[in-house]
């Protein structure tokens, strides 16, 4: 399928693969790259030209810095949605450190995310209970997040093993990133990353003890730098999805800290609100943890995004006014058909919206994409303990002790609801079996 020769300036090009979406961006009239793969890999490099900024010229993403941003009276990054939004807000939002390692300190650290809205406060995990509880309990949450912080506990925890002795040393990492993988089984991300750092750790076996840990910290940092770049490029593609003014429910919460910079589904608000784009975001509370609340809420209101809560019950009513658009929601794990795996009720908010003709959309990096699973039956569902639903948040109880609960912490939304899976390669369409497939044929 071909390409057209003539690209008005200052325009964004599309084109179709037969199975999913390639969108590359054009600016001044100058094709930046041809193909995702290598927009990627400009976005990881820190070079990548991104799309016109409202009459304003260019944004460059420089990847590890902060993003550059035009002088106020340009109108351009720095512009204001209602007065509201300036980039140093925004960047506060998209750069949070929410996984921070020290090198001069060789310390870990994460945003206890428990604690928030209330207070923002940093921990620091050492050990490998500490480790484990920070990931059962919620500390650190989010597919990549929880990715991105079980890659730098392995490098922490390979620091620990002390012996000389490698199939001792290699045994023992073994068994903590096991005892990791087990704190959550849904995330697909967890497992990939703790396999990503056992296989650094047999790459450099015959290494001194010394290269080796360089190498195991290199590929932790490594983990971090792509997912950083994986969601700016999941933004972007997400972006091109709305429109000025559209409407948009999100369930739970798939911003900055459930990832590493911009987030997934949150990704595009926030970049919208950096091109002064205005974007209406309704975002459900997400019973019973209330991630929406605590955290999709914090992220946005604090970014200037146009942002209302509402009840995990409500979602229906402004569906029916009209008020909702589209629907952008992340994923832990996604199954090689479409069939996706995200938090409780998001698969209730599909079929809601397939009722009200309203278009569901799911963002993730491809690490999120489980190839080797079938379909979501073979997805395993982490349940949690029932007293979250009975005495979490509240003073006192909310029932009976004796009331038996069903707490499990994600559901399935079948493929069949899902209007397209956006990724850092692009936005995938049904057929999935085949869409997601291309995305891994796909050598360049």
């Amino acid at each position: 399928m071909g390409l057209a020769h003539t690209i008005p300036p200052d325009t964004q090009a599309h084109w179709k693969h037969p199975y999913f979406i390639i969108q590359t961006h054009f600016s001044q009239g100058r094709l930046v790259k041809d193909g995702v793969q290598a927009i990627t890999t400009e976005l990881e490099k820190g070079t990548a030209d991104l799309p016109p900024l409202a009459s304003a010229g260019k944004l460059r993403y420089t990847g590890r810095e902060n993003t550059k941003a035009l002088p106020r009276e340009t109108g351009g990054a720095a512009a204001v949605w209602k007065g509201r939004t300036t980039m140093p807000d925004i960047t506060a939002v998209t750069h949070a450190q929410n996984i921070r390692y020290d090198r001069k300190a060789e310390a870990l650290y994460i945003i206890d995310q428990t604690l928030l809205p209330g207070e923002e406060k940093e921990i620091r995990l050492q050990t490998i209970d500490e480790m484990v509880e920070a990931i059962r309990a919620l500390r650190v949450r989010g597919a990549p997040a929880i990715g991105i912080c079980a890659a730098y506990c392995m490098y922490v925890l390979a620091k620990s093993i002390r012996t000389e002795d490698r199939p001792t040393f290699l045994k023992r990492l073994s068994d903590y990133g096991q005892q990791l993988d087990a704190a959550r089984p849904t995330a697909v991300n967890l497992g990939w990353a703790i396999r990503e750092m056992m296989r650094t750790a047999l790459e450099h076996v015959h290494d001194t003890r010394g290269q080796m840990l360089d190498a195991l910290y290199e590929r932790a940092v490594a983990i971090h730098e792509d997912d950083i770049a994986k969601c700016r490029a999941i933004s972007e593609y997400g972006l091109s999805l709305l429109k000025e003014g559209d409407g948009v429910l999100t369930h739970c919460n798939a911003g900055p800290l459930a990832t590493s910079r911009y987030g997934t589904a949150q990704g595009p608000f926030l970049l919208a609100a950096e091109r002064g784009m205005h974007i209406r975001v309704f975002a459900d509370e997400t019973r019973p943890l209330l991630q929406g609340a605590r955290l999709t809420s914090y992220e946005l209101q604090r970014a200037g995004v146009d942002v209302t809560l509402i009840c995990d019950n409500m979602a229906s009513i402004v569906m029916k006014n009209g008020w909702v658009q589209a629907c952008f929601v992340g994923c832990d794990r996604v199954a090689a058909n479409g069939d996706t795996a995200n938090k409780i009720g998001t698969s209730g908010v599909a079929i809601l919206a397939k009722h009200y003709g309203i278009p569901v959309y799911v963002l993730g990096p491809t690490s999120t994409i489980d190839m080797a699973c079938p379909d979501g039956d073979h997805i395993p569902i982490e349940e949690r303990d029932g007293e979250e639903i009975k005495t979490m948040w509240y003073e006192k109880p909310m029932a009976l002790p004796e009331v038996k609960c069903y707490n499990p912490a994600f559901d399935v939304t079948d493929h069949e609801l899902i209007a397209g899976i956006v990724t850092e390669k692009g936005i995938c369409r049904p057929p999935y079996t085949k869409s997601l497939k291309a995305l891994f044929d796909d050598k360049k």
